[in-house]
């Protein structure tokens, strides 16, 4: 029969490397929240103001999973040389990146449209913004409600 000696032999530097691991891992956000979607926006479109409309963000209402949410995004615009869509940037309040995706259109692209799918950790709220060639940005923002998180859902498959 095995004896196994349960004594722990702790150093003064172990304890503290442990602490500070824990710490590192307590201070690591996990989702987003709304202050690091609008520090993203920031980052991404500066302090331009922002309107409502010109763009159609289509999504499921209800989603039974996160892992595969489709988004359509169109953007009213006649793309003209004069007029037209130079980026759309869509975001998501709940993922653990703010930042869903970024589309550039050229000034040969005929419409500012596009489809994707992407995963949805859980409801949340999904912002479109579509940046003009004047400079102007307009703004659409859709709640979808999200059954299995994408995240939630691998934990139960496997």
């Amino acid at each position: 029969m095995m004896e196994y000696d349960n004594s722990a032999n702790w150093s003064r530097r172990g304890v503290l490397a442990g602490i500070g691991a824990g710490v590192m891992l307590l201070a690591m956000p996990v989702r987003a929240d709304d202050a690091s979607v609008a520090q993203a926006i920031s980052d991404t479109f500066g302090d331009t103001p922002r309107q409502d409309g010109k763009i159609a963000l289509k999504l499921p209402p209800l989603a039974e999973t996160g892992n595969t949410v489709p988004l359509t995004v169109t953007v009213d615009s006649p793309m003209s040389d004069t007029e037209r869509v130079k980026r759309v940037v869509v975001f998501a309040n709940r993922n653990p990146r703010p930042l869903i995706a970024a589309m550039m259109f050229g000034p040969k692209a005929a419409t500012a449209e596009f489809s994707t799918n992407m995963r949805l950790s859980g409801t949340q709220d999904v912002i479109a913004m579509a940046e003009l060639s004047d400079g102007t940005i307009w703004q659409a923002q859709v709640r979808v409600l999200v059954t299995v998180g994408a995240c939630d859902s691998l934990q139960l498959r496997y």
